[in-house]
């Protein structure tokens, strides 16, 4: 009988078989990863947009829509262009912004 039991110790498929469990909870773990991140999952249908580093130089926006992945990096430099005052924006106490339209001719 003892030889027996050590003759199943020392059995190399055990080995392999112990190995291909943990590579089934690694490629588990990669399978649930994959479905929770919003860019990456194939079956999502909502369109996503995440921003890194905001306010910093090295910010960046992903947006998703649909299958397409657009990138946009910031350049550093503060934008300008031509234009006129439109109106005013006011911040409420309850963190609500309300637009005010200036009236003109």
């Amino acid at each position: 009988m003892k030889l027996l039991h050590e003759a199943q110790d020392d059995d190399p498929i055990l080995s392999v078989v112990n190995l291909i469990d943990i590579f089934l909870v690694v490629i588990a773990a990669l399978l649930i990863t994959v479905a929770q991140n919003p860019l990456m999952n194939p079956f999502s249908k909502r369109d996503v947009t995440v921003i890194t580093d905001p306010g910093k130089p090295s910010m960046e926006m992903v947006v998703k829509k649909g299958e397409k992945i657009e990138r946009y990096k910031a350049s550093g430099a503060i934008g300008s262009g031509d234009g006129e005052k439109a109106g005013v924006a006011y911040r409420m106490k309850d963190g609500a912004i309300v637009y005010v339209p200036e009236g003109g001719s």
